[in-house]
């Protein structure tokens, strides 16, 4: 992933961050460090970077003064959009020798276990 995603100069954790803000726009920090498994103060350095490069945009939650929200930007949802076919292609490639029928039950039994591992990060 970190070669294909380099033609972004992305790590993958950016991209990660990335894809799941493209997915549930308006997580707070804590929120998108456990979906993207990472620690909220890594995620704090990554929504960071993301920022200044113009990607991400982050609000104030009106109800919560400590919260802030990350939303994709234009350009965040433009590289995302440049960035996902290398990224699918990966996931074609490691489902390569599953047949078609049985893809989804493998994509939603790691989907599942990624659930599980963030959920752990609650605690």
């Amino acid at each position: 992933m970190r070669a294909r995603l380099a033609e972004w100069e992305l790590s993958v954790q950016e991209y990660t961050s990335l894809s799941v803000l493209g997915a549930r726009p308006g997580l707070s920090n804590a929120q998108l460090a456990r979906r993207a498994l990472v620690t909220p103060q890594s995620m704090i350095e990554i929504l960071s970077k993301l920022e200044s490069r113009g990607l991400v945009a982050r609000a104030d939650d009106p109800d919560h003064g400590s919260i802030r929200r990350a939303t994709l930007t234009a350009g965040g949802r433009d590289l995302l959009a440049a960035a996902d076919p290398a990224i699918l292609s990966i996931q074609e490639q490691l489902l390569a020798d599953v047949p078609p029928r049985q893809r989804e039950i493998v994509l939603q039994g790691m989907l599942s276990a990624m659930e599980k591992l963030s959920s752990r990060l609650d605690r």
